[in-house]
């Protein structure tokens, strides 16, 4: 096994450059909440941070996975091996995610997770050399139960992405919906990109549950939210929740078809002059605007690179004490700290409602703030994760 060397064993840079490997998704269902913007958000944090680490160049390398665990791990183990990649930035994808924290254990390189977002990735397969900084499956399970609950509503039925990601979502909100004392009325699973979800859709109408939650993300969120107007779910007295829906999906569906749609998010581009700069920052490029994911790869990068220049070395395992050591300052976290499990923890999580048309100022201007969450009360206690660094 690869042994991870302290600081003073290692002190500088390594091959006199930071270079930074992004696994991304160019072209399959999460690319408009990741892709190219990634690249440009981690980019735009290295021009902040000054360009360059005490005059050695920060580089980034860009690859897609197709959202392929071995295709993932393929590109991480070459950029290792032939490119010294110092990081992996992980901005789609559970099973990516994974994938490249397994080898980055294994070979002592430093893991930004802003796509991942089961709730695993800082529990049970936490790592020293990992940090977690969207939204995860807990506390988008928790929040989308908080949303039930301001509704009215006692029963559950799961539209579930047929792979971890959506396993491991649905069963963080089976726990809290079980811990409020409501019910889940049943469940289907819908395998990645699927383009017509009328079998299942109707299979959940059938069900008569209060709210209808969609547990997928991406292209598959929008379709099947699409399609549930089309069949008049809404209209039949039934709720949609959206457990992770992003900013883009919501745009891409319309007003017309989402109002009253609920759902939480880590990034809410309105909250402040900060949020808002980067949104517009974002929008001169790509002519729409940001999601979570393009937030957080711009805090993660930024974080990284002045724990780099505060530790004094790119050692991985020195990098990401001293990570959890700085408090995380930018629009995107806000004071946030980072735990022994590497669970960021921003000030707070966003629980917003998809806006009606006429209430819309903007093309941009989607939500209604229903509810700024503590960042400590919206994420799992630490001694509840399984992280096995953690003592009980």
């Amino acid at each position: 096994m690869f042994v991870v060397s302290g600081a003073s064993a290692q002190e500088g840079l390594t091959n006199n450059e930071v270079r930074i490997g992004i696994l991304n998704d160019m072209s399959g269902p999460y690319s408009d909440s990741v892709g190219q913007g990634i690249v440009d958000a981690a980019q735009w944090a290295i021009d902040d941070f000054g360009g360059n680490m005490d005059g050695k160049p920060i580089l980034l390398m860009n690859a897609d996975t197709q959202l392929k665990a071995d295709i993932a791990s393929a590109i991480a183990r070459r950029w290792i091996d032939e490119n010294n990649v110092d990081a992996l930035l992980t901005p789609a994808g559970t099973a990516t995610t994974m994938a490249a924290l397994e080898l980055a254990k294994l070979r002592g390189i430093t893991i930004l997770n802003t796509g991942g977002v089961s709730s695993d990735l800082s529990g049970k397969a936490c790592s020293e050399l990992s940090t977690h900084w969207i939204i995860d499956t807990y506390a988008a399970a928790k929040l989308g139960v908080k949303a039930g609950a301001i509704v009215g509503a006692k029963s559950w039925f799961f539209v579930t992405a047929d792979y971890a990601f959506g396993e491991n979502l649905q069963r963080d909100a089976e726990n809290e919906i079980r811990s409020t004392g409501g019910k889940t009325l049943g469940s289907v699973r819908a395998p990645i990109n699927t383009m017509d979800f009328s079998s299942f859709l109707l299979t959940a109408q059938s069900s008569r549950a209060d709210i209808i939650a969609m547990a997928n993300a991406g292209g598959d969120t929008l379709n099947s939210l699409k399609q549930a107007g089309e069949f008049g779910i809404r209209a039949g007295g039934q709720k949609l929740i959206g457990l992770i829906t992003n900013t883009s999906d919501i745009h891409a569906l319309g007003l017309e078809a989402a109002q009253g749609l609920m759902l939480s998010d880590s990034y809410f581009w309105d909250r402040d002059d900060a949020t808002r700069a980067f949104a517009k920052r974002f929008e001169a490029k790509f002519k729409r605007y940001p999601s979570q994911n393009h937030a957080a790869a711009y805090s993660a990068t930024l974080h990284y690179l002045r724990a780099i220049k505060a530790a004094g070395t790119d050692n991985a395992k020195s990098v990401n004490a001293k990570m959890r050591e700085m408090p995380v300052n930018d629009f995107f976290a806000l004071n946030g700290t980072i735990r022994q499990d590497g669970r960021m923890i921003p000030s707070y999580v966003y629980l917003l409602e998809a806006k009606k048309p006429a209430d819309s100022r903007s093309g941009w201007d989607l939500y209604n703030l229903i509810e700024k969450v503590p960042g400590d009360q919206a994420y799992r206690p630490l001694n509840q994760g399984g992280c096995p660094l953690v003592k009980n």
